[in-house]
């Protein structure tokens, strides 16, 4: 399946670090920022948590919530979230069903070795639950600040 721009974001539900069962479609006129990433605790996925944390308060005046989606359990979500004061909620697809239907479950090559893992991508979904915006294979560095940026624009508009 592949994620298109202005198609409404497929549906889910997984299971939430504020111990609730998140379901897309009942997030209701607020936007939504799907984050994906590798794992919990590790350098890359630790900054780009902290970057999008920081603007967290900036990000939820501008009717936007942050959601950051990897295949660790919730167990390793809390402390994670913990750790870093997360303010955001962190979302568990152990099975890999949500990752796989967003299409960032991909072939990846880290040091001559080809395996299978989370291609870091975040979706930007407006208040409808359409795309507006996909970053794939992302850069941490300045990330959050360039979603920031996209949801000030959308804001504009409405």
């Amino acid at each position: 399946m592949t994620i298109k721009i202005n198609k409404k974001a497929p549906n889910f539900k997984l299971p939430s670090t504020n111990g609730t069962i998140l379901e897309l479609r009942k997030v209701k006129k607020k936007n939504i920022i799907l984050y994906f990433y590798p794992k919990d605790d590790t350098p890359g996925c630790t900054l780009e948590a902290i970057d999008f944390n920081k603007l967290n308060n900036l990000i939820l005046k501008k009717k936007t919530v942050v959601y950051g989606i990897s295949a660790d359990s919730i167990q390793s979500h809390l402390k994670f979230k913990k750790k870093y004061k997360i303010k955001f909620e962190l979302l568990s697809d152990i099975n890999k069903k949500v990752i796989k239907k967003y299409g960032v479950w991909k072939k990846k090559t880290f040091m001559g070795k080809v395996y299978m893992g989370i291609v870091r991508t975040t979706f930007l979904i407006d208040s409808n639950w359409k795309v507006h915006k996909i970053w794939n294979n992302i850069r941490v560095k300045d990330h959050a600040k360039d979603v920031y940026s996209e949801i000030k624009k959308i804001a504009e508009y409405k």
